[in-house]
């Protein structure tokens, strides 16, 4: 009986993960926001989408431990005043990015406050 002829791991591959980059298509020449799970947020023009990441220029690297604001009171400020840049140009790998969305898209909506 002949065996199956075996498939190559995915350890040893060296194409990138699969990733859904229709989404980040549509963001590209727009000012964006790019979510991490861990205090780190960036904000810049997506201007190249890379299977292993995304290029931004004019970009806001935001530590939240570096300050007082939270992601979401920081991502209202930066709509409404414009990013804050401290680089020309950035490379954000694909696997830290939870969520983007275009900064335009940011609902400045809090009750009781203002900004």
């Amino acid at each position: 009986m002949k065996k199956p002829a075996k498939r190559p791991s995915a350890k040893g591959s060296r194409r990138p993960a699969k990733t859904n980059r229709s989404g980040f298509a549509e963001l590209v020449g727009r000012k964006v926001i790019l979510d991490t799970a861990g205090p780190i947020t960036f904000l810049g023009t997506l201007v190249e989408l890379r299977p292993d990441g995304l290029w931004l220029e004019e970009a806001d690297i935001r530590d939240r431990n570096e300050g007082h604001v939270s992601k979401e009171r920081y991502a209202c400020e930066a709509k409404l005043s414009g990013i804050r840049a401290n680089r020309q140009r950035i490379f954000v790998a694909m696997s830290v990015v939870i969520s983007a969305s275009a900064l335009d898209d940011v609902v400045v909506d809090f009750p009781g406050d203002t900004l």
